[in-house]
């Protein structure tokens, strides 16, 4: 920590912002286009739909669930119609999941309904704090990939 600053406003910068961030994340996971989908359950189809094929395992692997859990949460995606079950070109034994193309349709919907959101809330801003806000989310990208 710099010594220029005292250490409580920076301890109260840090929590504000946290709260912040948390807040806005949580407001933008509410725009999505089909509100019966629980965030685990669009967090799931929407990295299917970023990287393509994963097993269920690697599915699991990356959302930090148990497999068991991820088999539930893929189970009600598929009864959606959103992911669909595949045998592995590579390996028969092992089970492919993949985006439908109503999948892929839904996580696009969804990511268009939460930047048309933020983009209204932003324009609404006057411009120096739009100037402000560019450079506190190139600030806020820094620190979300140290």
């Amino acid at each position: 920590m710099p010594n220029d600053q005292p250490l409580e406003p920076l301890t109260r910068l840090s929590a504000e912002m946290r709260i912040a961030v948390a807040r806005l994340a949580r407001r933008l996971r509410a725009e999505k286009a089909d509100d019966e989908m629980s965030a685990g359950q669009f967090s799931a189809l929407a990295l299917l739909v970023r990287e393509g094929p994963l097993t269920l395992r690697e599915l699991s692997d990356h959302e930090r669930v148990t497999p068991p859990s991820m088999n539930r949460t893929v189970n009600t995606l598929v009864e959606a119609g959103y992911v669909a079950r595949d045998a592995s070109e590579l390996d028969g034994r092992k089970v492919v999941l993949t985006t439908t193309e109503a999948g892929s349709a839904l996580v696009a919907a969804t990511r268009r309904k939460r930047d048309a959101w933020l983009y209204r809330r932003i324009m609404a801003l006057p411009r120096e704090e739009r100037e402000v806000l560019a450079k506190a989310t190139r600030i806020i990208r820094e620190l979300a990939d140290s």
